[in-house]
């Protein structure tokens, strides 16, 4: 499809949002009512847009001027108070003003030198108009021809989004989008998501290079220098920008028309996504469930169609979202993040790998060769970051075969848990390094290892006496060095004859464990049943 060459309007964005048009100084100054006036200084403020005329009748005229305007006098309001008009120039630069129009020699023989020399600072333009111009032709050639201006960019507009919906309808996407609008305004375009990654580009290189190394940020929306940037918007959600860059500041509204389709082939995707996503996590859900069907063959035979391989020797990892504060409302989109935030790290590891976000947790089964994750952790963790929650990740044993993964689902579940409790939030734990731990999360009345632990270790159990919490220290590095005195002093740091006080007390406290392996044992456990959080 193609268009004529584009009109080079002045567009500007309303504080309201709204799109007007207008013309700069210099294109208002070759309406032909104007052919006899001449620009008597602020030279450089040509380019400034006018969007209206005002008509200077009053010497309080600033209470009624509005930005973009062309004010047009007689200088008939300041005949009476020249000491005024040196500041003047920037009281209506203040408020936006495009320019003034002036007649002199009725009402005013000069301007001061001190207002020429401000419009020039300012580079406010101050226009001197022919005595036998009237302001009616003045107004009605202006305004005819903004309003015509504005007539041919909307109709223009409007053609464009026909061409881009049709696009769509075709089955176009933001790579066809891009590529058209690109096309039509004679600009490199880009559209990036919320997080600054590119999703599709079209241009010269020139340009392109200059839309990706930066500019405005998310929310500086408009023209800035070369580019504009727009919203992506849908639904009351962005989804990210469209930023187009070229020789000058390419006009908003057809990017805003182009941002809209853009908006729609997003959410189409979006839609396709999310049905697909959900297939898949059914699929993955069957099958570390051992509801799958077919056997190994149908499981390798399916999943393949998704482009995994759980053929091969494979681990299954859980991450789990730490506990956050009471009454948070966005659980759900933290959790399509982690979903997002591990599917890119496995992605970077395991082209084959298969990860789903089930309802609670984000499930990834890796091949076991490749499978770093602790590495994969800090992946995600890097793209999570400021979400303000951390999550936990359990690791499973080994599943040689697919049969196996309902057994290495479980391991990873009980991995993460554990592991929470053990190491706190943002933990990464190993089924296989869980050790005795393992027994222990098994015991689902928190009641009773709450009174084992009392049982056992007597004064020794609670946290509010610094000297039991002490005796409580002596005691574990003493069952973890196999009573070997010597060494426990040097860890701790004590005298030889101070350990062995200690291991007195201990024993009246106790009882006689160093004598008594089974009562050994069960200090040992109380002591790692205080190591689980939670419990």
């Amino acid at each position: 499809m193609s268009f004529t060459e584009p009109l080079p309007p002045t567009l500007r964005l309303a504080s309201t949002g709204t799109l007007t048009y207008g013309l700069s100084v210099g294109e208002v100054l070759g309406v032909p009512a104007l052919s006899g006036a001449r620009v008597i200084a602020g030279e450089s403020g040509l380019g400034r847009v006018v969007q209206r005329l005002n008509v200077m009748e009053v010497p309080d005229i600033l209470g009624w001027v509005k930005p973009h305007e062309l004010l047009l006098t007689t200088g008939y309001p300041l005949r009476n108070t020249p000491q005024s008009l040196g500041h003047l120039v920037a009281d209506l630069d203040e408020r936006g003003l495009a320019a003034i129009a002036i007649k002199l020699g009725r009402y005013l023989d000069g301007l001061p030198d001190e207002m020429l020399e401000q419009a020039d600072r300012l580079g406010f333009p101050l226009i001197l108009l022919p005595n036998d111009v009237g302001f009616d032709d003045v107004l009605n050639q202006v305004l005819t021809d903004i309003l015509n201006r504005q007539a041919a960019i909307l109709a223009r507009t409007e053609e464009v989004h026909r061409a881009l919906v049709q696009i769509v309808l075709c089955g176009g996407g933001l790579q066809e989008i891009t590529d058209e609008v690109a096309a039509v305004i004679g600009a490199a375009v880009a559209v990036v998501d919320g997080d600054g990654n590119e999703l599709a580009a079209s241009g010269d290189e020139r340009h392109l290079a200059a839309v990706r190394e930066g500019g405005p940020g998310p929310g500086d929306y408009g023209a800035h220098g070369d580019r504009t940037t727009v919203p992506v918007v849908a639904g009351g959600y962005t989804y990210g920008r469209m930023t187009a860059v070229g020789d000058t500041a390419p006009e908003v509204g057809m990017l805003e028309r182009a941002a809209t389709v853009a908006a729609l082939v997003i959410t189409k995707q979006q839609a396709v996504s999310a049905v697909e996503s959900k297939y898949r996590a059914d699929f993955l859900r069957d099958v570390l469930t051992g509801r799958p069907g077919g056997g190994d063959e149908h499981v390798v035979a399916h999943s393949a169609s998704f482009g995994w391989d759980l053929g091969r020797p494979v681990m299954v990892v859980v991450a789990e979202l730490d506990r956050g504060p009471a009454g948070v409302p966005d659980e759900r989109m933290l959790q399509d993040r982690l979903t997002a935030a591990l599917t890119s790290a496995v992605r970077r590891r395991d082209r084959k790998g298969a990860v789903a976000g089930f309802s609670h947790e984000v499930v990834a089964v890796l091949g076991a060769d490749t499978c770093d994750v602790t590495a994969l952790a800090k992946d995600a963790a890097a793209v999570f970051t400021d979400a303000g929650r951390t999550f936990s990740i359990g690791v499973s044993r080994t599943a040689a075969v697919p049969g196996d993964l309902p057994a290495a689902y479980d391991q990873a579940v009980k991995a993460v848990r554990v592991g929470r409790q053990l190491h706190g939030d943002g933990a990464v734990a190993h089924f296989d390094q869980l050790g005795v731990f393992r027994l222990l999360s098994l015991v689902g009345d928190t009641a009773e290892l709450h009174a084992f632990v009392e049982e056992t270790l007597g004064e020794l159990a609670g946290d509010g006496d610094p000297e039991a919490v002490d005796l409580r220290r002596t005691l574990q590095v003493l069952l973890e060095t196999n009573l070997n005195v010597a060494e426990t002093a040097r860890r701790l740091h004590f005298h030889y004859n101070t350990l062995r006080y200690r291991i007195g007390k201990l024993e009246r406290l106790l009882g006689p464990f160093t004598e008594d392996a089974h009562l050994r044992l069960n200090l040992t456990l109380a002591l790692h049943v205080l190591r689980m959080r939670g419990i």
